[in-house]
């Protein structure tokens, strides 16, 4: 392999750190040119004085200001703000931009990293959700690779591997259910946070927990699946696979089924967005076949976890409706990790933002962000 040169957008979260676990195994295969996070300059000041970045872009300009004093012993260049941002996406040094930041604020720096000819290692689903009519045909446009992170769309990617030539009949995404399979509306409507927050078979962030709890993750990966591999949402089905093995499969033509399986860990496809399209050693655990005794399947329940259907039909609608769907989640989502709502509020709202949305065909980046904009003001006055 070549040597890859990495600038990390989200580094202090679950996807980022979990990189950083990858390239702590394979120091002869990666380079870390630059780091990003939001506002948690502790961590990110531990990971650029061990990895040695050359620029470190913080997006709270008052923790940059902050950071930049703790580094001033260092050549690192602290940036800040969205501009920050965009300028880690677009450094020259790299040549591998991994977008673990959560939220549409990774858009604009996604854009960025595609015009200046950087590989994604996609691990954002939101630029997917809300620009994936735009990102597509940019990253063909500048010959750049976007590479899924997420478990699911890395298993699809894997399942595609050396079969140009067949037809995909269907892609099979799999999801565990969350905490909550099973429980009917009337049992979700007292769940707490810290319930929500206890998922059975994977560790995520705070944001990505709560949206496999609604179901809402689910749908936004539908919602991805159809820009990143070029079908129609009707060949996209939901199989809930509870144990987490089988990340996901395609059906193809002949009705035969590929699938890829690994275990509940997310540095597997992490690396693989990496090294591809060589598998290397992993840090993770190997599957046992002789403890996995069984897999079970079922069907999602789109009555009581609204949050599926919900983005397929954004998704069918088509146009700036899934910008509408994702942002509505966003500030849901926040809201009831601030205990200011209840569970099943989110879907209300979600709701309620679709049914007062007015469409357009095909948003620009300047549209996608004022949609957000607008949504959030809305919910601000009807929800807080």
């Amino acid at each position: 392999m070549i040597k890859r040169h990495l600038a990390i957008l989200g580094s202090t979260g679950s996807i980022g750190t979990q990189t950083l676990d990858v390239v702590r195994m394979h120091p002869d295969l990666f380079k870390v040119t630059a780091l990003g996070c939001g506002r948690s300059i502790d961590l990110v000041e531990k990971q650029a004085r061990e990895f040695g970045p050359s620029l470190v872009a913080v997006y709270d300009e008052g923790q940059a200001d902050v950071l930049k004093m703790r580094l001033s012993d260092t050549q690192i260049r602290v940036v800040s703000g969205i501009s920050g941002l965009i300028e880690l996406a677009s450094q020259p040094e790299a040549d591998t931009v991994v977008t673990a930041i959560v939220g549409m604020i990774g858009v604009e720096p996604t854009v960025a990293a595609i015009e200046a000819g950087k590989d994604i290692a996609l691990a954002n689903k939101e630029t997917c959700v809300t620009a994936g009519h735009l990102i597509m045909p940019l990253a063909k446009a500048h010959g750049v690779n976007i590479l899924p992170v997420d478990s699911e769309h890395s298993a699809i990617f894997q399942s595609l591997q050396g079969k140009a030539d067949s037809k995909i009949n269907k892609i099979l995404l799999t999801a565990s259910g969350g905490p909550f399979r099973g429980m009917s509306r009337k049992e979700l409507e007292h769940v707490t946070v810290k319930e929500t927050l206890a998922h059975p078979t994977w560790q995520m962030g705070p944001k990505v927990t709560v949206d496999s709890a609604t179901m809402v993750n689910k749908g936004l990966e539908v919602i991805e699946a159809r820009w990143l591999f070029d079908v129609d949402p009707d060949q996209i089905q939901v199989v809930i696979q509870p144990q987490s093995i089988i990340h996901s499969m395609v059906e193809y033509e002949d009705h035969s089924v590929i699938a890829q399986l690994a275990t509940s860990d997310m540095r597997v496809p992490i690396q693989y967005a990496l090294t591809w399209p060589n598998h290397l050693p992993s840090p993770a655990d190997a599957l046992d076949f002789e403890t996995l005794k069984s897999l079970s399947f079922d069907v999602p329940d789109n009555d009581t976890f609204k949050g599926l259907p919900l983005a397929v039909s954004a998704i069918k609608t088509g146009g700036s409706m899934p910008c509408a769907f994702n942002a509505a989640n966003e500030w849901a989502n926040a809201a009831f990790r601030r205990g200011e709502i209840r569970f099943l509020d989110i879907y209300d709202i979600i709701e309620s933002v679709m049914d007062e949305h007015q469409v357009i065909a095909s948003p620009t980046v300047s549209e996608i962000r004022e949609i957000a904009h607008e949504t959030f003001e809305y919910c601000d006055r009807q929800f807080k």
